[in-house]
C-alpha cells in the first residue's frame, strides 16, 4: 500500500516546514513535497524545528508550481476551512483517510494538499483537488496551523491503516493476581472484621460478606495490590497490640 504524499503549497516559514515534517514522521509519513517555498529551499529553520524529522526533509521533493507536485497523482485532497464556491465532495479527515486507504490498497496514488500559512489554498490550487479535507472545528475560530493540519491528517491515516488498540493496560512492573489470591485477601479480611465485630446484626451478615466478596472481584486488583491491601491490615493490627 503506497501511503500519500503530503504536498506543501508555497509554505512561508521554514519553522512550519519543520513542524509538518515532525508532525508526519510522529506516525509513519516521510512522503513530502514542497511548491514554490517563499524563503527558498533547503531552509535550516526548517531543520532545527523539524527536531529529529531532518529525513523527511532531506527525502522531500521540491517543485515550481502544483500541477507539477501532482502529476503522477490519481486522487488529491484539498485541505482548506473555508467555503468554496466549487463542487466537490467535502470530507472530515476520518472519512477521506478510509478513502484514501481503499485507494491505495488498489495501488492508486493519493496527494493531500496543505496551503500557505497566512490564507491557505487558493481556489486555483482546490479546483484541481478531487475533493476537500475540513476539520470539524470550533465555526468562530476555525484557523488551524500548516503543522496542525498535517498532523490531524497523517493521525487519521496511521489510525485507520495500523491494528491499535483502542485501549491497553499499562502493568507497571506487575501482574493481575489469580482468582486464589483475590480469595485468599477476602478470607484475611473477613476473618479480622468477624473478630472486631464488624458483620452486624446476624441478620445481614450474609449479605455484607457477599458485597465484600463482590467489591474484592470488581477491583481487578494486581499481585502488588493485594500484597498492599494485606501489609495495611497488618499494620493496623499490630499497632492496635
Amino acid at each position: 500500500m503506497i501511503p500519500p504524499v503530503f504536498i506543501l503549497v508555497r509554505p512561508q516559514m521554514g519553522e512550519n516546514i519543520g513542524a509538518a515534517a515532525r508532525a508526519m514522521l510522529n506516525f509513519g509519513q516521510e512522503r513530502m513535497r514542497i511548491v514554490a517555498p517563499r524563503d527558498g529551499w533547503p531552509n535550516p529553520k526548517a531543520n532545527a524545528m523539524a527536531s529529529g524529522a531532518g529525513r523527511v526533509l532531506d527525502g522531500a521533493g521540491l517543485f515550481d508550481d502544483l500541477p507539477a507536485a501532482i502529476g503522477d497523482c490519481d486522487f488529491v485532497f484539498a485541505t482548506t476551512a473555508r467555503g468554496r464556491e466549487l463542487t466537490k465532495p467535502v470530507m472530515t479527515p476520518e472519512r477521506a483517510m478510509d478513502y484514501a486507504r481503499a485507494l491505495a490498497s488498489e495501488g492508486k496514488r493519493v496527494g493531500i494538499l496543505f496551503g500557505p500559512e497566512r490564507a491557505g489554498l487558493e481556489n486555483d490550487d482546490v479546483a484541481l483537488a478531487n475533493a476537500i479535507i475540513t476539520v470539524p472545528v470550533n465555526p468562530d475560530f476555525p484557523s488551524l496551523n500548516l503543522g496542525q493540519c498535517v498532523l490531524l491528517t497523517a493521525y487519521e491515516w496511521r489510525r485507520q491503516t495500523e491494528d491499535i488498540a483502542p485501549e491497553v493496560m499499562a502493568m507497571g512492573r506487575t501482574e493481575f493476581a489469580t482468582q486464589i489470591e483475590v480469595q485468599k485477601l477476602g478470607d484475611h479480611y473477613e476473618e479480622r472484621l468477624e473478630e472486631a465485630g464488624f458483620f452486624f446484626p446476624p441478620a445481614k451478615a450474609d449479605g455484607m460478606r457477599l458485597a465484600l466478596r463482590n467489591m474484592w472481584s470488581r477491583l481487578h486488583l494486581t499481585r502488588a495490590e493485594v500484597q498492599t491491601f494485606h501489609g495495611m491490615l497488618r499494620q493496623i493490627l499490630r499497632k492496635r497490640g
